[in-house]
């Protein structure tokens, strides 16, 4: 047996790879195999890349008018309508024409009324939605899938290397991970969690066999204006940064649903540790005071 850890960069974040394979040049094969998926994947839905499937659906939401999808794009589509329907309109994939405000390397806050200007080409209701063709009534709209293709991909390779026997192993990308099945002798592997605001300290570490793990968070995406720190995950109705939760984290089957559930719950703000608890998904949160609770025991 053969154990492979193969760190890599892939959608703007540090990545790694780690599976059980029964040799060497098997462990590679299946290694060029996950790496040739996210690849795919990032073409495909990158905003940076003037060829992707979604600029080219950006290119019609700035015009205006209609676009006919494939089928796993309408997927994707389809889980972006649910989210934003079970978070009472929270998760909300045009919320990215905010980027035109939130510059965060300027180090400085946006004009309010730059902010305001952008607000009425924002909201996912104003998209009519009917597989597969997503129509665009108002010009000047934008779409982002950052907010769930990171974890939809890691569920893709998880599953890709599932399907070619993997049983030992898991997939991490930029924080979020699956894993595959646990280590070759029955272990579970050890994941840290960083702690939000205590720079190389942990905030908890987590056995995990199986099952995947997502987080959310004003980690390092942020400007501390007079004292007052504004994050990089943004309400869609205000155009303003979260406040009172600093990092959630859970633990569900599918890492889409992990990352999806731990960032409507940042959006939910006061009503964030309710929801997650009510959402019965194991979950750990600390605010912007410092305070945790939940639990992350798979």
């Amino acid at each position: 047996m053969f154990e492979l850890h193969h760190p890599f960069r892939a959608m703007g974040t540090p990545c790694e790879l780690r599976l059980v394979a029964a040799s060497a040049a098997r462990a590679e094969q299946l290694a060029g195999l996950a790496l040739a998926e996210v690849q795919r994947l990032e073409q495909r839905y990158s905003r940076y890349r003037e060829d992707s499937v979604l600029s080219a659906i950006n290119q019609v939401a700035a015009a205006g008018g209609g676009v006919e999808v494939d089928e796993e794009t309408a997927a994707l589509l389809h889980y972006a309508d649910t989210c934003h329907r079970q978070s009472g309109g929270l998760f909300d994939i045009s919320a990215g024409l905010l980027r035109q405000a939130w510059r965060f390397a300027d180090r400085q806050l946006p004009e309010a009324a730059l902010i305001e200007s952008l607000r009425p080409r924002i909201g996912w209701h104003r998209l009519h939605w009917q597989p597969p063709r997503l129509t665009f009534p108002q010009p000047g709209m934008e779409l982002d899938f950052g907010g769930i293709v990171k974890e939809y991909a890691v569920d893709r390779l998880s599953a890709l290397l599932a399907a070619e026997g993997v049983q030992h192993g898991y997939v991490n990308l930029g924080g979020d991970m699956r894993a595959i099945g646990p280590q070759p002798d029955g272990q579970p592997w050890r994941i840290g969690i960083r702690h939000p605001r205590r720079p190389g300290e942990l905030l908890t570490t987590l056995a995990l066999s199986q099952g995947a793990l997502a987080s959310s968070g004003d980690y390092e995406r942020c400007i501390v204006v007079q004292g007052r720190r504004y994050g990089h995950i943004l309400n869609p109705r205000t155009g303003w940064p979260v406040q009172h939760l600093a990092a959630v984290s859970v633990l569900a089957p599918l890492c889409v649903v992990a990352g999806s559930a731990a960032t409507i719950a940042m959006l939910k703000e006061q009503q964030g540790p309710a929801w997650l608890a009510a959402l019965g998904l194991p979950a750990l949160w600390v605010d912007v005071e410092g305070r945790c609770g939940g639990e992350l025991a798979p």
